[in-house]
């Protein structure tokens, strides 16, 4: 017996009042009129579509089994055990996948896209025991899920009637990086990865493009990181993939680091695992796919991007904690007060929609708290003291402007105001938190026409951004002879005639070049 593989997509009113937000794998047929939700797998794979779904068609053709939702359930009374498995199987919340487990994937699997096996060669991480026998094939601790999705996509994939198929998985993922930093490049990491499947490769384009658009927005909209968008050059192209497109964000010491990717897959993969479907000519066609993730690695992006020597400084949109709540008193007759005041404003803050804390312990100083807190990176920090709770105001300190100018006195407890402000303050500092990063950003890049001129930037930290049409070697000699790559040809292109500066000749796009994580 093979290994389950889960797929919860019947489950959804145990999760959530609404479909909306199920976590379970999204199946999409239609094409999506804005930024689709993705529902998140909660393990290695998921779903085909139910019966009701599909159209009975009748193209199964290699599957090995009837489709086990149209099979009657065993009695409980009959075979509880039996009962069990049918209920799973025909609920479909589990298929039976090549390995037990979900964070195996077989060597032979990996071997099947030849240019895939040697972008990863060098970081697979590899078994070759299980329960003190040697296996009779080793096994990869996954590195990303390309190869096991094909395989369950022959499965689930017949008919064009099963098109679009898209998944969307958070799993943790092994690479065997020899030089490791927290969270931007660790041995295992967990990420968010989508994988798709189409009938044309118009769709597959269009779904890569829309994903790292989306990807775009979070950045800029999110954590406030003004990454480029573009696309990768051939040699920096996802191992197995035609095309790869990118999102690159410059970090405080200038290096770039890729956020986050979206893959044109093409057919390369479907073609090494035969993932095929019949069209509605009754013609057998290879499917065409994408897949896109982004990691914690954005974590270490925000750390990065917008912390200083006080510590982090967190875009109030992703602080888990937007607001804390510092009491101050001094002697004990004053702390019921100041208690009682503190409280007030936690819960009109909360009942508002704002996510904030009261750090009410006695163990340490207000002038410690502050520290703390801002090391934490907590965007807004309200201070209560005797005289505040007196005159019915607090004081709010911002993060992101350090000392006396970051801090206002006066502003009143009363609800409708205290609001008001607060999340005016906060929609200030995550604007705020992105106009200084584009502008650092944007001053640490030079244009150049020249390889010296590239070499120079390059060797002063900065980015590089220059007419290519090179070839490969070139872009190759450019990376041993200055550390620098080629992060993206960004989308957003100057206009007008260019020329190579390392070949003379003529180029249609400039490239950023850049040392990196």
């Amino acid at each position: 017996m093979g290994a389950l593989t889960l797929r919860l997509t019947s489950l959804t009113s145990i999760f959530a009042a609404s479909s909306s937000v199920r976590p379970s794998l999204l199946r999409r047929r239609s094409r999506p009129l804005s930024l689709p939700i993705r529902r998140p797998l909660v393990s290695n794979l998921s779903a085909q579509s139910t019966a009701a779904e599909k159209d009975a068609a009748p193209e199964i053709a290699g599957n090995q089994k009837a489709r086990v939702s149209e099979q009657a359930i065993t009695p409980r009374s009959q075979d509880f055990n039996a009962w069990y498995l049918d209920v799973i199987a025909s609920a479909e919340l589990a298929d039976y996948g090549p390995v037990r487990g979900t964070m195996f994937i077989p060597y032979s699997f990996i071997e099947k896209e030849a240019s895939h096996v040697e972008g990863f060669s060098p970081e697979l991480a590899l078994v070759t025991v299980g329960g003190g026998k040697e296996l009779e094939e080793k096994l990869v601790v996954r590195p990303t899920s390309e190869t096991i999705v094909n395989h369950m996509f022959t499965q689930w994939i017949h008919s064009y009637r099963d098109l679009p198929l898209m998944i969307n998985q958070w799993a943790n993922v092994t690479r065997w990086e020899m030089r490791t930093k927290p969270f931007v490049r660790t041995l295992e990491f967990l990420w968010q990865e989508g994988h798709t499947a189409h009938a044309t490769s118009e769709e597959a384009e269009e779904e890569a493009l829309q994903m790292i658009d989306i990807y775009t927005k979070f950045a800029y909209e999110q954590a406030a990181i003004p990454v480029i968008t573009g696309r990768k050059s051939r040699v920096e192209t996802f191992a197995g993939a035609s095309k790869t497109y990118t999102i690159e964000a410059m970090m405080g010491d200038r290096k770039a680091l890729q956020a986050g990717t979206s893959h044109n897959l093409g057919q390369n993969f479907s073609r090494a695992f035969a993932t095929q479907f019949t069209d509605e000519n009754g013609q057998r066609q290879h499917v065409w796919q994408t897949s896109w993730a982004v990691s914690t690695r954005f974590i270490g992006g925000i750390i990065m991007t917008h912390g200083d020597d006080a510590g982090l400084m967190l875009p109030p949109k992703m602080a888990p904690v937007q607001v804390v709540i510092v009491p101050i008193w001094k002697k004990a007759d004053e702390k019921a007060g100041v208690l009682n005041a503190a409280s007030s404003v936690k819960d009109v803050l909360h009942v508002a929609g704002i996510k904030v804390k009261i750090d009410d312990s006695d163990q340490r100083t207000p002038g410690w708290k502050f520290n703390f807190w801002e090391m934490k990176g907590v965007p807004l920090r309200i201070e209560i003291g005797p005289r505040d709770v007196s005159s019915g105001s607090v004081v709010i300190s911002r993060r992101d402007v350090p000392g006396k100018q970051g801090k206002v006195f006066g502003i009143s407890m009363d609800a409708s105001v205290l609001v008001a402000y607060v999340k005016d303050k906060l929609d200030e500092i995550q604007l705020s938190l992105l106009a200084k990063a584009t502008a650092f950003r944007d001053s640490n890049i030079v244009d150049v026409t020249s390889y010296d001129e590239l070499k120079e930037a390059i060797s002063q930290g900065k980015w590089a951004r220059g007419p290519w049409s090179a070839s490969d070697e070139e872009e190759l000699k450019v990376k041993e002879e200055t550390g620098a790559t080629i992060r993206c040809f960004p989308f957003e292109q100057p206009k007008g005639e260019k020329t190579c500066l390392m070949t003379g000749n003529p180029a249609a796009e400039v490239a950023l070049f850049a040392k990196s994580y």
